[in-house]
């Protein structure tokens, strides 16, 4: 799922328009019909995008992640397109509804809760302790919803929240929010040049905490978290298809940032030449934003020529993105990250792997790599295209959800890495990655398995799977997703991998679109575990036997504490945030023909 946002860009805005004589949509069927029009899977159709405003569509042309497209239109064309099909309600910054009138409400003790990174810990575990959680398992099938703020403009979000001293921080579209994490107020919200694409890091080099995060266009910035001013902005990567998916992850004055691209997907034109881009991995000092040290997952830029049995040029090797947030071993000075699949031949031998770097130079210790031979792009899922399409023809079994280091009550560690292919793998490490054990609990496929992360406590792991399937292909792409195949939550031992329990995915019913894929990351407290659907519900289970105790169905309308109108849809990407008390849920994601929305949740114990 990590690829299906950029898909939303890659071939212009927008489908044909019926005023034919409007200057944007004479642009439009000049330099994009050819993609829009296809009804091809990983292109949205026209609906999704008219949710978006003006102003991102005009962004992303011109500064954005379609700089490079747009590059090949006038200033004046940009603009035709960007106002024909943009959304012309956006809310603007200078007028925010429910501003704050007074600072939060001091929070008992000396410390608020918190919830501050992607995995909850520089361990990326996604377990929030019961003093931060501030919920009981007891409680929990009595959460009620407190607010909903709505983003003006918005169809879907991904950027998982940070909540900070009583603030709760997110992205929305091209705007970061910090809202007052008791009554959802707003406290302050930034414009940003290109749309936020991961979660909110924080952490506190300077005597006033920074909020962290990347965006579509390749770039790594620094805001103040106490009121949202700049401080810094980072390109972290010169490639043009360079993209920050994967949460930033801040230790000890350091900010570590993972490079990602969909470089993977314009490869499905057949004129590109694919394909030049290296994932890679860099330490920032987190006052300044000076690199400190750069790692690429391909150590020599691709220039290995190769014809494909299609008669293709192509260069590699290639890709091998980092897709997921790193993950700091505090004991041995480590960094490790998880790598995705080659874009074109020759497959390397970093990609669908973990890595293991220095903290303090980034020099590789050690790897190891679960799915060899794994190269592969959007051109080998068009049937009547294939020229880009490489011929080890992979299958797409990279890693899009971080490695999770826990310590076993013996003392042991293990290093777990759920992948895309439905194997989970637990790697030894303290001697360099040697397999533990192995357990294979879903289908797996190219958006299969395991997507964004699972959790665990201190003896269990609880894991959610996608295996995200389609019915025929149609034209309207919204009734492609299969209602009836996907999904469920899985428990393991830490130890040794035995499955306990599973749960099945309740069915979708009548609901269209729908499907039972559990896609998002899962988020655990003491007692209970949290996954949400792209059916729209998000669901609580009994850790000890994987009963589900709590059940709320967000695809509604709502009245926002902003005002504006709000809606929820799939839950995609993103996992709960727990902290004070309260379960923190972002809803709406319209990509592969789930459904749109565009709030932010806030559930507690009857809904006080």
């Amino acid at each position: 799922m990590r690829k299906a946002a950029v898909v939303v860009f890659i071939c212009c805005i927008g489908a044909w328009a019926q005023n034919a004589s409007d200057p944007g949509a004479a642009v439009y069927k000049r330099h994009c019909a050819v993609c829009h029009d296809s009804n091809a899977v990983r292109i949205p159709p026209r609906s999704a995008l008219e949710l978006r405003s003006s102003g991102a569509i005009w962004k992303a042309l011109d500064s954005g992640v379609m700089k490079q497209q747009g590059a090949s239109l006038s200033l004046s064309d940009r603009a035709f397109v960007a106002k024909w099909l943009g959304r012309k309600t956006a809310i603007p910054v200078d007028h925010l509804a429910n501003v704050c009138r007074n600072p939060p409400t001091a929070a008992r003790g000396t410390a608020r809760p918190s919830w501050i990174s992607w995995g909850g810990s520089l361990a990326n575990r996604r377990f929030q302790p019961a003093d931060a959680a501030g919920l009981a398992a007891a409680d929990v099938p009595r959460l009620k919803l407190k607010w909903a703020f709505a983003v003006a403009g918005a169809s879907y979000l991904r950027s998982q929240p940070a909540v900070y001293d009583g603030h709760i921080i997110f992205g929305g579209g091209e705007t970061i929010y910090s809202l007052d994490a008791t009554s959802g107020c707003t406290q302050w919200a930034t414009d940003m040049p290109v749309a936020v694409r991961s979660g909110i890091s924080i952490g506190s080099p300077l005597e006033t905490p920074l909020a962290f995060f990347g965006d579509f266009g390749g770039s790594v910035h620094a805001i103040n978290a106490a009121n949202g001013s700049p401080v810094w902005q980072v390109h972290a990567d010169p490639h043009p298809s360079a993209m920050v998916t994967g949460t930033p992850v801040y230790y000890n004055e350091r900010l570590y940032v993972p490079v990602a691209s969909f470089e993977e997907v314009t490869a499905v034109s057949p004129e590109y030449v694919c394909c030049t881009f290296r994932g890679s991995v860099l330490a920032l000092d987190a006052r300044s934003g000076k690199t400190l040290w750069h790692t690429y997952t391909i150590d020599d830029h691709p220039k290995t020529p190769h014809i494909s049995r299609n008669g293709r040029k192509s260069i590699g090797p290639s890709g091998a993105g980092i897709w997921s947030a790193p993950t700091v071993d505090q004991q041995k000075g480590v960094l490790y990250v998880t790598t995705g699949d080659n874009y074109s031949d020759p497959p390397s031998s970093m990609s669908d792997a973990v890595l293991a770097l220095s903290l303090d130079t980034g020099k590789l210790l050690w790897s190891r790599q679960l799915q060899a031979g794994d190269a592969y792009n959007v051109a080998c899922r068009d049937p009547t295209n294939k020229k880009n399409c490489p011929d080890a023809n992979g299958p797409d079994f990279d890693f899009g959800s971080p490695a999770m280091l826990t310590e076993l009550p013996n003392g042991r560690r293990v290093l777990i890495l759920p992948q895309k292919s439905g194997i989970i793998y637990a790697l030894d490490p303290d001697d360099n990655g040697k397999l533990v054990w192995q357990s294979q609990i879903g289908k797996g496929g190219r958006l299969g398995g395991v997507e964004w992360g699972p959790a665990a406590d201190e003896a269990l792991l609880y894991v959610a799977v996608s295996d995200t399937a389609f019915l025929a292909e149609r034209s309207d792409l919204r009734n492609l997703l299969d209602p009836e195949k996907g999904g469920g939550l899985f428990a393991l031992r830490l130890d040794n991998g035995e499955r306990l329990w599973m749960t099945p995915p309740p069915p979708c019913g009548t609901r269209r679109p729908c499907s039972p894929a559990q896609p998002g990351a899962v988020t655990a407290i003491q007692g209970t575990v949290f996954s949400g659907s792209l059916d729209g519900h998000i669901r609580a289970y009994s850790t000890a036997n994987g009963k589900i105790i709590w059940d709320y169905d967000t695809a509604h309308e709502y009245e926002a504490v902003n005002g504006g109108p709000g809606h929820g849809g799939s839950l995609n990407v993103a996992g709960p945030v727990i902290a004070g008390g309260t379960v923190y849920v972002i809803s709406g994601y319209d990509l592969y023909g789930a459904a749109p929305g565009n709030v932010l949740l806030a559930f507690t114990v009857d809904g006080r």
